[in-house]
């Protein structure tokens, strides 16, 4: 971009200073043209040469070919003037591109460079290179793990989010299995690591990651895609005109108001605004291809946890057994959870405060990694567990389905209650899906999550999956990163996708995508690997962007086009004699003007860009 720049305004400058030089009348007024077009035009050329050699004739070869002419046939303002148009508009279009940084850097940075290691009672810091298996590592609070180990030492909750999308931690005791990448709650451990660093889960991740972005999904650009059959056009009028008249001069007159700068400039003028456009609706485009690509794809594939839900869980069942009250028993639980930190405990909170359930004083509390929390409340000792530690007899005493999260509340140790919990949809999420076919032209939807196949069937029949019409559904759970890539891969080669996600499990999917959106800010690296970032987690802010890539095709096309056609109509007069070179440069000005001010209506949008209401 630098470069680019830098030659826009060499040539900027060498015409102004031709100007002032041709107004005071100084003989050397030429040599800032010459030196733009020598000092300009050759590295131009350079990078139109290497192109064409790989064998890309894009919408810019058309202005190389002018740029020739024009030293050919000592017009030095025409050659100077194409210089300018074509640098500038590679200029602008670097700059709308931006310079994504690495996900892989981005990886990188999560894990810890270096691990405490305990031996012989003390502890050492060294890199990770060092850690040989069977090495004692202390894992301190919030860290990340930097191998697949076993817990030895300690009690505690790790995050695992990045590998199974589930919002939710687990609790690790002695002998419990941990994951590199996983984060570390609040209490230190000590792990025995079984697997060296380089063969741990998230140099796993990372090397899929790498091998994704390494084959990531080219579609040519719209600019390219006009140009490839425009220039062709505009050298063959051009060469028309120097056979007919036998004079090269109208050759070069054709070429430059042939110059594709409604193509260079408009387009990326629109992209520009349209990333405007979307920065103030919440939404950062990372990669600008992603708005241009939109409109195209057909097959939408969307993560669970976090994207169609709110990735927070709810207490929506109570199994009560007979001889206790619901009411009481609620209070009961919630009494309890106010001491813990388990992600369960805010929804019980939560379902008692809105049941208006009175709560008691809790004594005696404790909260074991893996077992629960328990405590006394008056003269009963309550506890809320895990199915797990029930006896098959009290465990046939709850009739509930066993799918989904759960929770069983002790009372005096025999079981008094079965607690339900779900992820819930978010509000609009059947509005969402089922306006994507009739408004947006998707032919297939599909649900792919690493969460366990009831919970992914119990979510797509909340949301209405298999009752869509005129959409083919899928739903594929239990997940890995890799599943994931393959089947976004396999999904990319029949048609262009769309993959939304918002966990770092996505990642990998989200570069395979034709286009990757990353809902929320919930990491570094999911944005990183993301075409675009959707920031509040809002689902309507993803129709917002389908829109604005949408409204930018047609921008983008109506400037191109109507361009294009004021250029084809300079031609035939500069074919028929009408036009000079300079007459020329100065029209196709005056039409990349009327194509720049048309492309700048994508910055603005007035009313609401979604177009789906939800009930209620």
């Amino acid at each position: 971009m630098r470069r680019q720049l830098a030659i826009a305004l060499l040539a900027a400058a060498g015409l102004a200073v031709h100007g002032l030089l041709r107004w005071f009348d100084q003989p050397w007024h030429g040599f800032p043209l010459q030196a733009v077009v020598v000092l300009g035009g050759l590295p131009l050329l350079w990078d139109l040469l290497r192109k064409a050699s790989r064998g890309q004739f894009g919408s810019d070869l058309l202005a190389g070919i002018s740029i020739i002419t024009s030293v050919c046939l000592d017009q030095w303002l025409a050659g100077a003037v194409v210089v300018l148009m074509l640098s500038g508009g590679e200029a602008l279009e670097d700059y709308a591109v931006g310079r994504a940084s690495s996900v892989l850097e981005a990886l990188a940075k999560r894990l810890p460079q270096r691990a405490q290691r305990k031996r012989d009672g003390q502890l050492e810091e060294i890199s990770l290179d060092r850690i040989a298996l069977g090495d004692h590592l202390v894992v301190l609070p919030h860290q990340a793990v930097p191998v697949d180990g076993v817990v030895l030492e300690g009690y505690g909750r790790i995050n695992e989010a990045y590998l199974t999308g589930e919002p939710y931690e687990s609790a690790k005791v002695p002998g419990s299995q941990v994951l590199s990448g996983s984060i570390n709650g609040e209490t230190s451990l000590v792990i025995r690591a079984d697997k060296l660093p380089q063969d741990s889960r998230y140099a796993k991740i990372m090397r899929v990651m790498q091998d994704s972005q390494q084959h990531r999904p080219q579609m040519r650009r719209l600019g390219d895609r006009l140009g490839a059959w425009y220039t062709p056009l505009g050298v063959g009028i051009a060469l028309l005109a120097w056979w007919w008249s036998g004079q090269p001069l109208r050759f070069l007159s054709v070429l430059v108001i042939a110059t594709p700068c409604p193509l260079l400039i408009a387009i990326p003028v629109a992209i520009i605004g349209s990333i405007s456009l979307a920065a103030r609706r919440g939404i950062i485009i990372r990669d600008p291809a992603v708005l241009e690509r939109a409109g195209v794809c057909q097959t939408m594939i969307l993560d669970k946890t976090g994207t169609l839900t709110y990735g927070r869980p709810e207490l929506t069942e109570i199994q009560v057994l007979e001889g206790f009250e619901r009411d009481r028993l609620l209070g009961w639980a919630a009494s309890l959870e106010r001491y813990s930190r388990h992600p369960l405990s805010l929804a019980v909170q939560k379902a008692a405060q809105a049941a208006g359930c009175p709560l008691e004083e809790a004594t005696e509390i404790s909260e074991p990694p893996g077992r629960g929390i328990q405590g006394r409340l008056g003269e009963r000792r309550v506890a809320l567990v895990g199915r797990k530690q029930l006896s098959a007899e009290q465990s046939g005493r709850l009739t509930g389905h066993q799918s989904g999260l759960e929770a069983i509340l002790l009372v005096d140790g025999e079981p008094a209650a079965c607690l339900q919990f779900r992820d819930q949809p978010r509000h609009d999420t059947a509005a969402f899906l089922g306006h994507l076919h009739g408004n947006h032209g998707f032919k297939k939807l599909m649900i792919v999550s690493g969460d366990r196949l009831r919970e992914v069937n119990y979510l797509a029949d909340q949301v209405g999956m298999t009752g869509l019409g005129g959409v083919t559904t899928e739903v594929h759970a239990g997940q890995s990163p890799e599943q994931k890539l393959a089947i976004v891969r396999a999904e990319t080669e029949r048609q262009a996708t769309i993959y939304l996600g918002d966990g770092i499990n996505d990642a990998p999917a989200l570069t395979a995508a034709t286009v990757g959106l990353a809902m929320g800010q919930h990491s570094e690296v999911t944005a990183e690997a993301a075409g675009a970032v959707i920031l509040d987690s809002s689902l309507r802010k993803v129709d917002e962007f389908l829109h604005i890539g949408r409204r930018l095709r047609l921008v983008a096309l109506q400037s191109a086009l109507g361009g294009i056609s004021l250029s084809l109509l300079g031609m035939l007069l500069a074919a028929s004699g009408h036009l000079s070179p300079v007459q020329g440069a100065i029209g196709q000005e005056l039409i990349d003007l009327a194509a720049v001010l048309n492309a700048l209506r994508t910055s603005f949008a007035t009313g609401d860009l979604s177009d789906y209401t939800t009930a209620g």
